[in-house]
């Protein structure tokens, strides 16, 4: 169980033992007043006192150290984020999508149908390619356009940061494109363009999410091929960097789910996530 991660890791343990000795010190503190100004107490004194009294630290440090979900509510800006473990086409919020700067949607001949947007294609639109074309030519029409590259499949491309909205029930999905394609179909990318990327997704959002919760993945894997570069735990402090910083000039949406996949998600140290995220309170 991922609890049993949290507590074996040396965050948990450090934590731990400074607040139990924070609720030592407190304890100790006020029994010393309690005893200088009533000194004929003696109730609080002897072994088995100071036994219940180490127990009590013990447990206050345990219950102080416990890990919990991973989430932080903020109050400049008025913002809530949440890292969770799941499956991001099973949420009901508004979504991203990675793409590619030429909208490539076929699979599997050019897309996998394993990333996140081949499944997309089938669990959203039930397998219809017509339909997701439409509504990305839709999106995408009168947005500029940075060359042509000559490979199969759509051959227009938008350039990196461009992102095509959707709209899917009553939510909206959009897709981002933070990888360049090549004239073999290679979709590859680097911080600085995942960067650009997700700044310009804030903007977007800011601008048609009318608020409301918002749900990402880990960015930076998969077809971006940098998960050498941007290991989960890094692209995700990444995301939540870029998240904030656009924040400070205009609301995004009233919660940010960064939505991790199993197999990911066993592999992140959670406890520094936490504290990362309490870190941003102030920053």
């Amino acid at each position: 169980m991922a609890i049993f991660q949290d507590l074996r890791t040396g965050r948990f343990w450090r934590h731990f033992l400074t607040r139990s000795f924070a609720c030592l010190g407190g304890l100790s503190t006020v029994l010393q007043t309690s005893n200088v100004i009533n000194p004929t107490v003696t109730v609080f004194q002897g072994m088995p006192f100071l036994l219940s009294v180490i127990v009590i630290s013990l447990i206050g440090g345990l219950i102080w150290s416990w890990p919990r979900p991973i989430t932080q509510d903020y109050d400049a800006p008025k913002t809530k984020i949440s890292i969770v473990k799941g499956d991001m086409l099973a949420e009901t919020t508004h979504l991203v999508i990675g793409t590619n700067d030429t909208f490539d949607t076929e699979t599997p001949i050019i897309i996998s149908k394993e990333s996140l947007q081949g499944q997309a294609l089938q669990v959203l639109y039930g397998g219809d390619l017509k339909e997701l074309d439409a509504q990305l030519a839709t999106a995408l029409a009168g947005k500029p356009t940075v060359g042509t590259i000559a490979k199969a499949g759509k051959q227009t491309q938008y350039g990196v940061g461009t992102i095509a909205t959707v709209k899917h029930a009553a939510r909206l999905i959009f897709f981002l494109a933070y990888c360049e394609m090549d004239a073999h179909n290679t979709a590859h990318s680097t911080p600085d363009k995942v960067w650009k990327s997700l700044l310009l997704l804030w903007d977007e959002v800011s601008k048609k999410g009318n608020g409301g919760t918002l749900s990402i993945p880990v960015i930076g894997g998969g077809q971006a091929r940098l998960s050498s570069i941007l290991p989960a735990q890094d692209a995700i402090r990444f995301t939540l960097l870029s998240f904030m910083f656009a924040s400070r000039g205009a609301k995004i949406c009233d919660e940010l789910r960064i939505v991790v996949r199993p197999e990911d998600y066993k592999k992140l140290d959670r406890l520094e996530l936490q504290s990362f995220l309490s870190s941003l309170r102030s920053s």
